[in-house]
């Protein structure tokens, strides 16, 4: 899988996790999950809150995958089977 799936699903399990807590995890630098959780963002898989001082991580699982091989299956089917 890849460092954005991986990231995609400890988001999913964990909203709240700290993004050092992230990177530790899936094995690459913080800076790298910042870029991650952007790109996410922008492509609409992932939508943040801010609570307090922290950030909350929501999955929108019902976003269809990109690829087109897969694009009949969405975020949530790919979380469902991990």
């Amino acid at each position: 899988m890849t460092n954005h799936a991986h990231v995609m699903i400890l988001l999913s399990k964990n909203p709240s996790i700290v993004l050092r807590e992230v990177a530790t995890l899936v094995g690459i630098t913080e800076r790298a999950v910042q870029r991650i959780i952007a790109d996410l963002e922008r492509d609409g898989f992932l939508q943040r809150e801010k609570i307090g001082r922290q950030n909350s991580y929501r999955i929108r699982v019902g976003q269809s995958l990109r690829h087109p091989i897969e694009a009949h299956r969405t975020i949530g089917d790919l979380i469902e089977l991990i």
